[in-house]
């Protein structure tokens, strides 16, 4: 009996040793993907490659893929960094990411344009407009003698492309509507 003292002795502080290093990793993952996301890097390694593809020119993310092509790793991670400056590790990862989840080239949308000037006063126009937003069972309309289609085709750019809040205000702008009700009608122009 007492010869199986020491065997179940060891194995006890071998499961604990276990115990101990499986707690330190997993609260280092924890961590690693805490820091990151208040970083505001992504952790999904697809947005990753979105977002690395999207910091290249067409030329550099030609060249970037003609590396990792030719297995050229390093040259591909060089020419990142040299890129667009970030540092040697976000580089890798990045490198990473595109070889892993190879990304288009799209051409960098330029910033909105002020679509809708706020200097002027609308122009009131001899008809009353109708707007009408729907999805589901939810309809908002907007009925306006500020609106037309021209001004309403600015508005849903402007949605569309992600700036929700300038076409609200916009819309409130063109018509009687209280902000809240712009919102929720840009909300359902969104999609």
């Amino acid at each position: 009996m007492e010869s199986l003292i020491i065997p179940a002795l060891i194995l006890i502080a071998v499961v604990i040793a276990v115990l101990l290093l499986n707690r330190s990793l997993s609260r280092r993952a924890t961590d690693y993907r805490a820091k990151h996301e208040a970083d505001g890097a992504p952790v999904d390694a697809v947005e990753l490659a979105r977002e690395s593809a999207a910091k290249l020119s067409e030329e550099q993310h030609r060249r970037l893929y003609s590396l990792i092509a030719q297995g050229q790793a390093m040259a591909a991670i060089k020419l990142y960094l040299s890129s667009t400056g970030e540092g040697l590790r976000a580089s890798r990862d990045a490198v990473a990411a595109l070889a892993a989840h190879p990304q288009p080239f799209r051409q960098p949308e330029p910033p909105p344009v002020d679509l809708l000037p706020d200097d002027e006063e609308p122009e009131r126009f001899p008809y009353r407009y109708r707007a009408i937003a729907s999805k589901g069972d939810v309809i908002r309309e907007v009925s306006s003698n500020m609106l037309n289609d021209d001004i309403y085709g600015r508005i849903r750019t402007l949605a569309k492309s992600g700036d929700v809040e300038a076409a609200a205000l916009a819309l409130v702008r063109h018509s009687d509507i209280s902000l809240a009700q712009a919102r929720e009608f840009i909300a359902l122009l969104e999609d």
